[in-house]
């Protein structure tokens, strides 16, 4: 049986995340207002089977929540595909690609508050030879290490930045 934290924290999920993610679900089912709130309904469940996912040492819980639901809508749109068409539902049957505005804004996001969780340093670094387009040499100079610092200080970075991408549910 519940206990009435458990539904207290159900409660607060739903409504701080609910709207928002029936609005990305609605856009992964092609518009099926019955199965978008399947979808909530499943990713909501999850969160409350696995509280320790929207703890808050772990960063923020949409992003978890939007992943599960992508997760969600993917694998029932897969089940639909091994099942033989009853009806001819073409329009039903697609989710759509990866890589819309909401995806994206979800990624950026991300990553954003991964790269947050590095030290200044590995973040500077990052920034510079990802973001600013810099080689090694370039980077050193503007940041007044030398090149060989850059290369370690890159590689070290990128390895904490994979972890902290990890613990938010991202899987290369």
């Amino acid at each position: 049986m519940p206990r009435v934290a458990d539904e207290d924290l159900l409660r607060s999920i739903f409504d701080e995340h609910a709207p928002a993610l029936l609005s990305y679900a609605l856009h992964l089912v092609d518009g099926d207002r019955g199965r978008a709130e399947d979808v909530v309904q499943e990713t909501l469940l999850r969160a409350w089977r696995h509280p320790e996912a929207l703890a808050s040492d772990r960063g923020p819980a949409r992003p978890w929540l939007f992943a599960v639901a992508r997760r969600l809508a993917v694998d029932a749109h897969r089940r639909r595909l091994a099942r033989p068409r009853e009806v001819s539902d073409d329009a039903l049957a697609s989710v759509p690609a990866q890589g819309g505005d909401v995806d994206r804004a979800l990624d950026a996001w991300l990553v954003a508050d991964a790269l947050a969780t590095l030290t200044p340093a590995h973040r500077e670094v990052l920034v510079h030879t990802y973001y600013g387009g810099k080689t090694a040499s370039e980077a050193a100079v503007a940041l007044g290490v030398p090149a060989g610092t850059v290369k370690s200080r890159t590689h070290y970075a990128l390895q904490a930045l994979r972890l902290a991408l990890t613990e938010r549910g991202v899987t290369s």
